[in-house]
C-alpha cells in the first residue's frame, strides 16, 4: 500500500513536471516567434484611420530590417485584388511613402508576401471641408459664433464616426471638448486669460484704468490736442479692447464735446485703436488666443516651433492694425477728413454735437458696467503697475527659462533671439499674471479703496468677464482638431495647389478673413475658424511649390499675420461687431452714423496695406519700408482727397 501510494505520488509529480517543462518551451517559442519573426501589424505599420479619395495619405513601416533599402508594399481587397502598390524609401530607421485608395473597407497590407489586415475610413474628400464651411455659414447667418462652431465639430463627427448622430455628439463631448482641455499648453493658456482678465478687473474697479486717462486731460486744450489725447489714451490703455473703448470714450467724452469735436470721430478714434493695439501688444487679453491658436497650428503639421517666438514675428506684418493707429494721427495733424466724417467734423464746429448724438441711449456704459468703478478714487499708479508687472514680469521669465533651456542644452553662445525661441512663454505669462494679481489686490488694499471681499469680488468679475474668450477658444481647438483629424487641409491644398502661388497666399488669406469677420462680427470666431486652416495650407503650398525653408517661413508669417490683421480690419468695419457696437455707446454716437463715417477710413487705409504690404513682404520686400510706404501713400492720400476741416 505505501509503494502503491509512492507511485502514484511519483507518477503524479512526473506528469506535472513534464507538462510544466512543456509549457516552458511552449512559452519560450512564442517568445522567440514574436522577437524574430517581427512585430504585430499594429507595432510595425502606421496608418491613418481616416484617408480622403483619392487624396495621398502616408504609411510607414517601423522595425524593419535594416538591410533594405527600399520596401515593395501592396494594399490588397478582401476579394484579392491589389488596390496599391508602391515602393516605400528608407528614411533613417523607417521606411515611408504615400498611398491613396479609392474607398472605404477592410484590405491587407503585404510586406514581402506576409499579409496584414487592415481597415481605414476613406471619407468623400468634399466632406472635409463642411466642418468649417458650416461653422462659416451659420456664423454668417445667424451672428452666433459659439454655436456655430460647436454645429461645426458635430458635423465633422457625424462624417467620423459612421453617420450616427448620437455617437457624434458623444464624442463631440468627450473626445474632441476633453481633449482640447487636457492638453497642458492650453490649459496654460486658459489660466493665462483668466488671471489676465483678474487683473483687469481689479485695476477697473478700483479706478486705475480710468486714472491711467486722466493723467492725459489736461493735455486737451484744442481740437488737436484733444483728438490726440483721445487717441493717446487708447493707445495707454492696450491691454483690453474692450475696457480701451469703455474707458476712453466715457471719459474723453464731456471733453471732446466741449472742444467740438463730433460723436463720430470719436468713436472713429476709440474704434481705431481698441482692437488694433490689443491686437498687436506684446501683452494684452488678446495675447494668449492669439498664441493658443497659432500653437494649435503648428501641432496640426507636427511642428514643435514655438508660438510666442511666432507671434512676435507676425507683429511687424500686421499692416493694417499699425496703418490704422498712425492713420489717426495723420488725420488729427494734417487737419484733414474726407468722405462722410469732413461733414460729421464740420457741422459739429459749426453747429456744435447734434441732436441725435445727445438723446441716444448709447451714453454713460461706463457707469452701468459692473466691472468699473470708484472712478472718485482713481489713481494711475493702481493701472501703470499691474500692468508693468505683466510687462516686465514676462520679460525676466522668458529670458530665465530661455537661459535654462540654453543651458541644459549645453549652449553657451547665444542671442536675444535664441533665447526667446528657446523659451517657454507660458510660464512666463503664467507667473508675471498671476504676481499681477496678487500685487494689485495688496495695493488696494493698503490703499483702503475696497474691502477683502470686495477686491475678491472685482477679482472674479475679470475672471468671468474672460469666460466667452476661454469657452470660445476650447470649441476652436476642438474644431482645429476636427479639421485635422478630416484632413481639411489635405483637400483643400489638393483642389486649389496648382491654382494659388504660395505668394499670393498672405494677401488672399487676408480677403478672405476680413470678409468672414465682417460678416459675423467677430475677430476672434473668424481666428478660430481660419487658422486651423491657413497654418496646414501655407506650409503645404509651401512644400509643394519646392520654396526654401527661409521663403516657407516667411508665407507662413505672412500668412498667420493675415488672418490677425484681416479678422481686425473685417471686425472694425462690423456693423454687428461688439467693439463696433460698444465704441458708438461708450461715444454716444448714433451707430449707424459711427459704421457710415468710419467705413471709408478703414477700407482705404486696407488697400493700401495690401497693395503695399502683404503683396510685397510675400515676394521679400522689407516689411519696415512697407509701412514706411503705407504711411507716406496715406499722407499723400489724406493730402489730396481730404479737406480742412475748419476751412
Amino acid at each position: 500500500m505505501i509503494f502503491l501510494s509512492a507511485g502514484l505520488f511519483f507518477h503524479r509529480n512526473l506528469s506535472f513536471i513534464i507538462t510544466s517543462a512543456i509549457l516552458k518551451r511552449i512559452i519560450l517559442l512564442k517568445l522567440f516567434l514574436l522577437i524574430f519573426s517581427g512585430l504585430s501589424f499594429s507595432q510595425k505599420i502606421e496608418l491613418p484611420n481616416i484617408a480622403l479619395t483619392d487624396i495621398e495619405f502616408k504609411i510607414r513601416i517601423t522595425d524593419y530590417s535594416d538591410s533594405l533599402s527600399s520596401l515593395p508594399v501592396k494594399i490588397i481587397s478582401t476579394d484579392n485584388k491589389v488596390i496599391v502598390q508602391a515602393l516605400l524609401s528608407k528614411d533613417e530607421n523607417y521606411f515611408t511613402g504615400k498611398l491613396k485608395l479609392p474607398n472605404s473597407g477592410k484590405y491587407f497590407i503585404e510586406l514581402n508576401n506576409k499579409r496584414f489586415d487592415a481597415t481605414i475610413n476613406v471619407l468623400p474628400g468634399i466632406l472635409s471641408i463642411i466642418p468649417p464651411l458650416v461653422a462659416i455659414l451659420i456664423a454668417l447667418i445667424f451672428r452666433q459664433v459659439l454655436f456655430s462652431l460647436l454645429l461645426g465639430i458635430f458635423v465633422g463627427t457625424f462624417f467620423l464616426y459612421d453617420y450616427n448622430p448620437l455617437v457624434a455628439f458623444m464624442r463631440l463631448v468627450d473626445v474632441y471638448v476633453i481633449n482640447s482641455l487636457i492638453d497642458k499648453s492650453h490649459i496654460q493658456i486658459i489660466v493665462f486669460t483668466l488671471m489676465f482678465g483678474g487683473v483687469i478687473g481689479l485695476m477697473s474697479k478700483s479706478g486705475g484704468t480710468t486714472g491711467i486717462a486722466n493723467l492725459l486731460i489736461p493735455l486737451a486744450r484744442n481740437r488737436k490736442s484733444g483728438m490726440l489725447s483721445t487717441w493717446l489714451s487708447g493707445i495707454i490703455i492696450f491691454f483690453d479692447d474692450y475696457a480701451n473703448t469703455l474707458v476712453v470714450g466715457n471719459l474723453m467724452r464731456p471733453l471732446t464735446d466741449k472742444l467740438k469735436i463730433s460723436r463720430e470721430k470719436l468713436a472713429f478714434i476709440v474704434d481705431a485703436t481698441s482692437a488694433p493695439v490689443a491686437s498687436i501688444f506684446l501683452i494684452s487679453s488678446w495675447i494668449g488666443y492669439e498664441v493658443g491658436l497659432i500653437q494649435d497650428g503648428f501641432k496640426a503639421i507636427g511642428s514643435d516651433i514655438n508660438a510666442y517666438n511666432v507671434f512676435l514675428d507676425t507683429i511687424i506684418f500686421r499692416f493694417y492694425p499699425i496703418a490704422m493707429l498712425l492713420f489717426i494721427p495723420i488725420t488729427i495733424l494734417m487737419k484733414r477728413d474726407f468722405g462722410p466724417m469732413l461733414k460729421a467734423e464740420r457741422n459739429a464746429v459749426i453747429n456744435g454735437i447734434e441732436s441725435k448724438h445727445l438723446n441716444s441711449k448709447s451714453n454713460d456704459i461706463l457707469k452701468s458696467t459692473e466691472l468699473f468703478g470708484n472712478e472718485d478714487k482713481a489713481k494711475w499708479y493702481n493701472g501703470v503697475i499691474p500692468i508693468l508687472i505683466i510687462v516686465f514680469g514676462t520679460i525676466a521669465g522668458l529670458i530665465f527659462t530661455g537661459v535654462k533651456s540654453l543651458e541644459a542644452m549645453g549652449i553657451k553662445e547665444y542671442s536675444i533671439r535664441d533665447i526667446i525661441s528657446y523659451s517657454d512663454s507660458y510660464a512666463a505669462l503664467l507667473w508675471s499674471s498671476s504676481a499681477a494679481c496678487v500685487v494689485a489686490g495688496v495695493m488696494i488694499a493698503f490703499q483702503k479703496i475696497m474691502n477683502l471681499g470686495e477686491i475678491m469680488d472685482a477679482w472674479f468679475l475679470g475672471i468671468r468677464s474672460m469666460f466667452l474668450a476661454v469657452v470660445m477658444l476650447t470649441l476652436a481647438w476642438a474644431i482645429g482638431s476636427i479639421t485635422q483629424d478630416m484632413k481639411t487641409a489635405d483637400y483643400i491644398i489638393s483642389v486649389i495647389s496648382d491654382s494659388i502661388a504660395p505668394h499670393w497666399l498672405p494677401v488672399i488669406v487676408f480677403i478672405v478673413c476680413a470678409a468672414t469677420s465682417f460678416s459675423t462680427g467677430t475677430s476672434w470666431g473668424t481666428m478660430a475658424i481660419m487658422m486651423p486652416l491657413v497654418i496646414p495650407l501655407a506650409f503645404h503650398i509651401s512644400s509643394i511649390n519646392n520654396l526654401s525653408q527661409p521663403d516657407s517661413y516667411l508665407i507662413m508669417v505672412g500668412a498667420i499675420s493675415s488672418v490677425l490683421a484681416g479678422c481686425v480690419f473685417g471686425d472694425h468695419c462690423s456693423p454687428i461687431s461688439d467693439t463696433t457696437i460698444l465704441s458708438s455707446m461708450a461715444s454716444g454716437c448714433d451707430h449707424v452714423a459711427h459704421v457710415n463715417t468710419q467705413l471709408p477710413y478703414a477700407i482705404f487705409v486696407a488697400i493700401f496695406c495690401m497693395l503695399l504690404g502683404d503683396i510685397p513682404t510675400a515676394f521679400g520686400f522689407p516689411p519696415i519700408m512697407s509701412i514706411t510706404l503705407i504711411v507716406l501713400c496715406l499722407i499723400i492720400g489724406v493730402r489730396f482727397i481730404g479737406k480742412k476741416v475748419e476751412a
